[in-house]
């Protein structure tokens, strides 16, 4: 049986408290309760969101800077959280898990760059 935190919408089991507010579980978690799968960025949210569609689940995207922040500071930098109702969490897990790098985060310091010094200050010409 898994349970359900209402305030930061986590499922976990019964036996656990809730990852985010160290709670123990409202109640039991129920078919169309929307439950926090993760956070990531832009590139690993749409392709996650790519499959969840071909797969028919339901999902909800919130970005945490909001649209306005986002165009100002660089939608790259954005990291968006995903939710799904629980009848779907175990096949968005699933799913999820198969794409997501284990830490769920891109990170650049997750990355490897290959510097180039002569493209460093590059500008298009008009």
């Amino acid at each position: 049986m898994m349970k359900y935190c209402e305030k930061c919408q986590r499922v976990f089991d019964e036996a656990q408290r809730c990852p985010e507010c160290g709670k123990p579980g409202d109640r039991e978690a129920a078919a169309s309760d929307s439950c926090f799968l993760l956070s990531t960025g832009q590139i690993w949210a749409d392709m996650i969101l790519d499959v969840f569609k071909q797969n028919d689940i339901p999902f909800l995207k919130q970005g945490r800077m909001g649209a306005g922040m986002a165009m100002i500071t660089g939608i790259p930098l954005e990291t968006y959280s995903i939710f799904v109702p629980f009848s779907y969490y175990d096949q968005a897990r699933e799913i999820a898990d198969s794409i997501v790098p284990e830490d769920g985060l891109e990170t650049p310091d997750d990355q490897e760059f290959d510097f180039d010094p002569s493209m460093e200050h590059e500008e298009e010409e008009p």
